[in-house]
């Protein structure tokens, strides 16, 4: 096969205080997170959120130690994959390439290119297909690709998604069983899926098939445990004003407390490894409020990490892509569900719908524009002299 690498993608994390602005900057610049009408105000509005929301988010950094451990663990699964793959006769690299912050994809690519790999894998550290993780990554490789004649001559395939492999499932079961035989009563524990949100418009709208894979997800884990325990599934993480994937977490936790449940085992079924969201907003807030509303028992099942079962699985999956025809780019942004990055809309004159909802869209972007430059105290109403 050549010179062979993995490469494992995942979001990133800041490592430490400083890097929190910046790291939230480069998050909400791009387009699958927040989506505009108008790409030149992307980055102006990257700013204006990264600015406003950089305090509370230190903050929270400041409760878990300072900073995000998902570079660390990550370079341990790294590692361990590697000595996997290696086991298996496997001579492989692994690369990891983070999405908005170091290593960037693009570090990572550059590492590729120097080491001369002739045969990669692409394997996103998210179980589930979602526009905003996955599809964001592969969207740029895709234009790396494009314009990079060294890396149109490495053969390359894409694993879209994985979260049905028995593998992962196995494991994903065996931490919940671990956590559920340390109570005096197992089978009464409620078992409660913690997922990360999208907004309601990335399904309906765009068709990412997210939410499906969740679901099938957290059916798949609950067959694999073959356990008498009832069980939940919920989003967190959302952010802003708009209709995000429900039941919310905080609200399915309050719901269960009016139930009379008294033990949760919450289980973070998108996170396979520990970050500011399992640490801070499961372990601490999330726990919090379960314990305001009477939930007498709060217990979370930890993130993957580099579980053997799990890292054993990362392995396989990497062997039989090797062995496999290669999946490129186009497939893996578009998978058969047909995700769509930017629902075309067609502009109407008139008092229509469409014409209203742009109307909307045109007066958000003016407001949040002046909000900016009241923020930072220059721009063109301030050289004009109007503010």
């Amino acid at each position: 096969m050549g010179r062979v690498g993995v490469l494992l993608l995942n979001l990133g994390g800041p490592d430490k205080l400083e890097d929190v602005r910046p790291f939230l900057y480069n998050l909400f610049s791009d387009p699958e997170i927040i989506r505009l009408p108008i790409p030149l105000l992307q980055k102006p509005l990257a700013w204006l959120i990264s600015t406003l929301r950089a305090k509370k988010s230190e903050d929270n950094y400041k409760e878990i130690g300072g900073g995000s451990p998902l570079r660390s663990i990550t370079e341990e699964q790294a590692e361990a994959l590697e000595a996997s793959l290696q086991s298996k006769g496997c001579d492989a690299k692994v690369y990891i390439g983070m999405r908005y912050w170091h290593p960037f994809t693009e570090e990572a690519i550059d590492q590729i290119r120097a080491d001369a790999i002739e045969r990669l894998v692409i394997l996103p550290l998210y179980p589930q297909f979602s526009i905003s993780t996955s599809g964001s990554s592969f969207r740029l490789l895709e234009e790396l690709w494009n314009d990079d004649p060294y890396l149109k001559r490495i053969n390359y395939t894409v694993i879209p998604s994985w979260y049905e492999r028995p593998g992962y499932l196995g494991a994903m079961a065996e931490l919940i069983a671990t956590e559920l035989d340390k109570l005096p009563d197992p089978n009464n524990a409620h078992i409660f899926f913690s997922a990360h949100g999208v907004p309601v418009s990335y399904v309906e709208e765009a068709g990412d098939p997210y939410q499906k894979e969740i679901e099938a997800c957290t059916a798949g884990i609950m067959k694999t445990l073959n356990r008498p325990n009832a069980h939940t599934l919920a989003y967190q993480s959302r952010v802003g004003p708009i209709e995000w994937l429900k039941p919310y977490t905080e609200d399915a936790i309050a719901d269960l407390a009016d139930r009379k449940v008294e033990t949760l085992v919450v289980v973070p079924i998108s996170f396979v490894s520990e970050h500011i969201e399992t640490l801070q907003e499961i372990d601490m807030e999330y726990r919090e409020i379960a314990e305001e509303k009477g939930i007498e028992h709060f217990h979370r099942v930890p993130a993957l990490n580099t579980h053997p079962g799990f890292i054993n699985d990362l392995a396989e999956m990497s062997i039989e892509a090797l062995n496999s025809p290669s999946v490129p780019f186009s497939a893996a942004v578009r998978p058969p569900e047909k995700t769509k990055f930017y629902p075309p809309e067609r502009w109407e004159w008139g008092l229509t719908t469409n014409a209203e909802k742009w109307n909307g869209r045109l007066a958000m972007v003016g407001f949040l524009a002046l909000l900016a430059e009241l923020i930072a105290g220059v721009g063109p109403l301030h050289s004009v002299g109007l503010l």
